[in-house]
Order: structure tokens, then sequence, then C-alpha cells
């Protein structure tokens, strides 16, 4: 499973959630190929990702993929990652 995390620029907030990605999948005991990228590389990044996760404010930018897009509002909330990455795996 690929999941790619995006922001503005793919280095700051998508990094955190990258990490935090990361340790919510492996709570979970899940695998997954974790990147975090920039809207500008998004289209050749998540090309075959399952999932991207980003915030409120990039949603409209994303424009059309199969990946199930996940909104997270805060990015330090493991518990809100861990309950909205078990409902897209459900």
């Amino acid at each position: 499973m690929k999941i790619v995390a995006i922001c503005g620029a793919g280095i700051g907030s998508s990094g955190i959630l990258k990490v935090n990605t990361e340790r919510v999948l492996n709570r979970l005991g899940l695998e997954a190929d974790v990147t975090a990228a920039h809207l500008k590389t998004l289209s050749t990044d998540a090309a075959d990702a399952q999932i991207i996760l980003t915030s409120p404010e990039f949603v409209d930018a994303i424009g059309p993929t199969r990946a199930d897009i996940i909104i997270v509002e805060n990015y330090f909330d493991t518990d809100e990652l861990s309950r909205k990455l078990q409902a897209a795996l459900e």
C-alpha cells in the first residue's frame, strides 16, 4: 500500500504527517510506503497511491485521483489519524 501525505511545500507539515502516519500504522500492525510530497509533484508522487493525506485547504488542489483522500484536521492527533486510516482501510 502507498500513502502520500501532501502539503504546499512538501517539507514541514507533510513530513510531520508522514512520521505520525508511520507511527499509527506500526501501532495497527500495518505496513505501507508513506511518502511526503508537495502539490507540484502530487500527480507523479501519488499516481499509484491508495491514500492521500492532506489538510482541508489543499483538497481542491488535488484534482482527479483514484486514491482515497483523507482530510486530517490536526496532524499531531494520532487518534484522529488512526480512526480515519482504519475507516479508509475497511
